[in-house]
């Protein structure tokens, strides 16, 4: 494989330490590619709210794939860029169909303007204080960049095999928390095809792009990409897909692998 052109990394678990941090060392091989014109673009779960905390870390070409796909934020403007949504009545209809098979599923729906939870919904990260909490008809009243699925006694694996088969093709579901906390998208929408749109729009071919994960919900990311990377703290279904294995994320895995591939 050539030089890449374009890096593509999640960011919790695997550009971003434990501590939530990104080290000095990462920034400043971040910078460097920057420097080169080769973009790394953050590719990840956060919504927006969260994902706002590194935007700082971005560089000059100013897009982040938010929502695992389901945004393109252009940081620059600080403005919406593409957004890929989950229509109410998918959404709900899906939300049904789990509940009736995994009683005891609770929900929460994300879109720009935050996240709304029903009451059951055990949110483990602090809430915004206007984030509202009601019957899931009532939550649910626009287009959602992530509909989430929680539940209290499943483990992930266990509530993603059960919600996949009773949503079908409806949404895609997948997981990267470690409580048993599940993520749906619109039908096609992952982190792969919201970074393949992004790459045609800057003309790199698929073959041209290195992306890290560590996670479920990076597998799309990693099958599509010329060469792929799962950080050593990543899930086995993570390890067993991707070509090769970078350090640690908490030992700059991805700045390490980075600093390598381009002797920066």
């Amino acid at each position: 494989m050539t030089t890449p052109r374009l890096v593509a990394t999640d960011l919790d678990g695997t550009l971003v330490r434990s501590d939530g941090t990104v080290s000095p060392y990462t920034h400043d091989v971040i910078e460097a590619l920057d420097a080169r014109g080769v973009p790394v673009v953050f590719v990840t779960g956060r919504p927006l709210r969260w994902a706002e905390e590194v935007f700082g870390y971005v560089g000059a070409h100013g897009l982040a794939i938010v929502s695992n796909g389901a945004l393109v934020w252009d940081v620059a403007r600080d403005a919406v860029d593409l957004t890929r949504a989950v229509p109410v009545a998918d959404g709900l209809e899906a939300c049904t169909l789990i509940r009736e098979a995994v009683p005891g599923s609770a929900f929460a729906v994300e879109t720009l303007d935050g996240i709304a939870l029903e009451p059951e919904f055990l949110e483990r990260h602090p809430l915004p204080d206007s984030a509202p909490r009601g019957p899931l008809d009532r939550i649910f009243r626009g287009p959602a960049l992530k509909v989430l699925a929680r539940h209290e006694e499943l483990d992930p694996q266990e509530f993603w095999t059960a919600a996949e088969e009773a949503v079908g093709e409806r949404l895609v579901v997948t997981w990267s928390s470690a409580s048993t906390l599940l993520e749906m998208s619109a039908p096609g929408v992952t982190k792969a095809s919201t970074l393949a749109l992004l790459c045609e729009r800057m003309g790199v071919d698929r073959s041209e792009v290195v992306a890290f994960g560590d996670m479920p919900n990076d597998l799309p990311m990693l099958e599509w990409v010329g060469r792929s990377y799962a950080m050593a703290n990543a899930h086995p279904s993570v390890l067993a897909v991707a070509d090769h294995v970078a350090p640690d994320h908490d030992d700059d895995g991805v700045a390490r692998v980075l600093a390598g591939l381009f002797d920066a």
